[in-house]
Formats: C-alpha cells, sequence, structure tokens
C-alpha cells in the first residue's frame, strides 16, 4: 500500500517513518508538515493509507479526515488517548497514542490491510476490465455496462462515484476518479482538473481557463495547466 505521514512535528513524523520502513508492504510516498500540502499531493498520486495527526496548526487532522475519499484509509496518530472517540467519527481504521509502540503499530497495519482487501475486492467487482483495447465493462444498476472508450465524453468523479458521461448516457458507478484513471488509455484521455477527466478527441476548442466539448464546458484546473498546454495542445500540434 502507498501510504504519506501527516504531522506538524518533525521528530514524530522520523519516528513514523522508521516504524514504515520496517514494513515490507508499505510504500511511503510523503512525508507533510500540513493537511494543505498533503491535500495537494493526494489529488494527483494514488494514497491507500493516510497517517495523520489529529492536533495541528491550521487544518486540523480531523477536518483533513473528513474531506479524505473513503478508500483512501487513515490511521490517526495522536499524543492524546480522549481524541480515540473523535476519530470513530470519521471512519478511522485506528488511531495510535504517541510515543507509538512497534507492536500497537503492527496491529493497526493489520486492520488496515484486512479491510484495504475488502476494498480492492469491491473496485474489482465494480468494474471488470477486458483485454481488448476498445471498451471495458462496469458495473451500475446492478448490471455490467460495457462501455467503448471511444464513447465517453468526460468523466466526472463526484466523492467516492464517478460519472461516465457518453453522448445520450450518464453511468455512475462506485469508484475514485483516480483508480478509473489508472484503467484509461493515456493517449486517449487527460485529467484537466480534480474532478475531471476528458477524452482529447471530443474537445472542440478551449481557452486558457476552459476546455468545451459539445455542450459542456470543464474548467482547467492550476495544478493541471501544464500538462494540458505542454502535453496535449504541443503534441497536438506536432
Amino acid at each position: 500500500m502507498n501510504c504519506i505521514i501527516v504531522d506538524d512535528e518533525p521528530l514524530a513524523r522520523e519516528a513514523m517513518q522508521l516504524l514504515i520502513e520496517e514494513s515490507v508492504n508499505l510504500h511511503l510516498v510523503g512525508s507533510f508538515n500540513s493537511a494543505a500540502t498533503a491535500s495537494d499531493f493526494m489529488e494527483q498520486h494514488i494514497v491507500d493509507l493516510v497517517f495523520l495527526d489529529i492536533q495541528m496548526p491550521g487544518i486540523t487532522g480531523l477536518e483533513f479526515a473528513r474531506t479524505i475519499s473513503k478508500r483512501t484509509l487513515v490511521i490517526f496518530t495522536t499524543a492524546y488517548a480522549e481524541y480515540a472517540l473523535d476519530s470513530y467519527e470519521v471512519d478511522a481504521i485506528d488511531y495510535l497514542i504517541k510515543p507509538v509502540d512497534s507492536e500497537r503499530f503492527k496491529k493497526a497495519l493489520d486492520k488496515a490491510f484486512s479491510y484495504h482487501s475488502l476494498l480492492l475486492k469491491e473496485e474489482k467487482e465494480a468494474i471488470e476490465t477486458i483485454t481488448a483495447a476498445e471498451y471495458f465493462f462496469v458495473k451500475a444498476e446492478r448490471r455490467y455496462f460495457k462501455v467503448n472508450y471511444s464513447d465517453i465524453l468526460f468523466i466526472e468523479g463526484l466523492k467516492d462515484y464517478v460519472i461516465l458521461q457518453l453522448d445520450e448516457q450518464r453511468i455512475i458507478t462506485r469508484m475514485s476518479l483516480k483508480s478509473i484513471f489508472e484503467l484509461l488509455p493515456k493517449h486517449l484521455f487527460l485529467r484537466v482538473n480534480k474532478s475531471y477527466i476528458v477524452n482529447t478527441d471530443y474537445i472542440d476548442s478551449f481557452d486558457n481557463n476552459d476546455i468545451f466539448i459539445k455542450s459542456y464546458e470543464i474548467a482547467i484546473g492550476n495544478s493541471y495547466r501544464d500538462d494540458f498546454f505542454e502535453g496535449f495542445v504541443m503534441n497536438k500540434r506536432k
């Protein structure tokens, strides 16, 4: 599992990193001193597990946890045992009291690995990829729909769901935008903001801020603008 650490205390981050490095099934992809910097990272990277401090200046761990997708697991780290009950309000997998004991850390990881396996199974059932390059199947309304890549205008993320917008149909399925993006052919699809992936073949026009696909107007996010203009626009001009 890919994991990150979010804690405003440098020593606490170092101690957690040492524990993570002892686990062969964890891959530390980032360490952050605030929820804001972690949030920016998570917009563009897949994170399966967050070790999250509860008390931080600015956005607290509890406030940040409420914004994280349910498909990303949270283990709280805190110096105060009284915050344990608060952690359950945001569906945290577990909480660890600082300084974190290695055996207690392993128990929390066992919970995380077990729940992560259930999520992967659920996700596999939600969308079945086919080796053919032209289409895939997606589960919605208790049925599997065959969706041709070439028929998708764009995909919109809405919390723990994605909306596949076709020309005359919308399909809604339980899945994260990051996960479905991993399944799409990258030569055809491009993520243009936190909530949208577009099929570049359907882009009718664009300006510095927006993309226009048929009657739809989709904003270009600031952190995605360089990828769009350099990766898509310049490649199309070659």
